[in-house]
């Protein structure tokens, strides 16, 4: 995908067309919950179907804590030779439960990708999302 900085910016603020196109087209992110204040964060693979985020999971923290708090976070990222983008998506996650979206869900084939079971699906639905893309660069002198 490319993007133009205007006036040589190295940093883009991208639209939420942009950025939903980044996150459809990565399959690694990272999961952030918080309980009593205390943040943590999982590794996760993903789809996207819907503007919604789809992973599997099994009982433990990560369950638990997005039980407790629903609301999340969800970034993911890719770094190349010359430049960078970050995508950040604010949600609200709930498993699902509900035997004709979880036929559905299983339709768009998220596998795990390590051999343990995860059984249980959740989705994020968002309520905003944000990206910038970077361009890497030394870093400028200083004007006197």
């Amino acid at each position: 995908m490319m993007f133009e900085h205007a006036d040589a910016n190295p940093v883009l603020e991208l639209n939420d067309e942009q950025s939903w196109k980044l996150l459809e087209g990565t399959r690694h992110g990272r999961l952030v919950v918080s309980v009593a204040g205390e943040p943590d964060i999982f590794p996760v693979n993903y789809l996207v179907s819907n503007r919604r985020v789809y992973l599997r999971t099994a009982p433990g923290n990560k369950l638990a804590q997005l039980t407790i708090n629903a609301k999340v976070l969800f970034e993911t990222d890719g770094i190349l030779s010359e430049e960078a983008w970050s995508v950040v998506l604010r949600g609200t996650a709930r498993v699902l439960t509900n035997s004709s979206e979880l036929a559905a869900v299983e339709e768009l084939g998220l596998k795990t990708w390590v051999p343990t079971l995860k059984d249980f699906y959740v989705e994020i639905e968002p309520v905003s999302i944000s990206g910038r893309h970077f361009v890497f660069g030394e870093q400028p002198e200083r004007e006197i």
